[in-house]
């Protein structure tokens, strides 16, 4: 009988409590074939601190390239799907849903992406990926008005789903 490729076991040991390695210290994607598909969400945020002229193009709809909120939020959206393609450990999986607030503030523009999926690895770097690009995005679009701008406090503040479950920041 011909042992299929799925059913042989990965020969190559894991470094205890590093899931990341193998025994050589090798980097390794992690097989999560054996989790269960579960519904999962995160939920990061971050944010662009901006001048006040800056928030003020903003507000008044003037910045000279034109809609950064608009472009910031579909960029945001486009990161998370890229994720993967980004971040070389970090499995393929398929979004079911990316949602991005953007609030504009009086020292610059919050963040916030919820990205959701029903897989066998959760979504987080999905969700981080997408405040980052959107982030990014948003400075391209106002420097001209704020070369200073700064991206700041990106970070999960929950997630649900898997095996253990709801974690939201303390």
């Amino acid at each position: 009988m011909t042992r299929r490729p799925e059913d042989a076991p990965d020969p190559r040991p894991v470094t205890p409590g590093l899931t990341h390695l193998d025994a050589a210290g090798q980097a390794r994607m992690v097989d999560v074939s054996a989790k269960d598909i579960t519904a999962r969400t995160a939920t990061a945020t971050g944010k662009v601190l901006l001048s006040e002229a800056a928030v003020a193009a903003l507000r008044d709809g003037n910045v000279p390239k034109g809609d950064a909120l608009a472009v910031a939020r579909i960029a945001a959206i486009q990161g998370a799907k890229r994720t993967p393609d980004l971040i070389p450990l970090c499995h393929p999986i398929g979004l079911h849903g990316v949602g991005i607030d953007l609030t504009v503030a009086d020292d610059g523009v919050l963040i916030e992406a919820t990205a959701r999926t029903a897989d066998r690895t959760g979504v987080e770097m999905e969700a981080l990926t997408a405040v980052t690009v959107g982030a990014l995005a948003l400075i391209d679009m106002i420097k001209a008005v704020d070369p200073a701008a700064t991206i700041t406090d990106v970070c999960v503040q929950e997630k649900t789903g898997g095996k253990t479950g709801r974690w939201t920041r303390p």
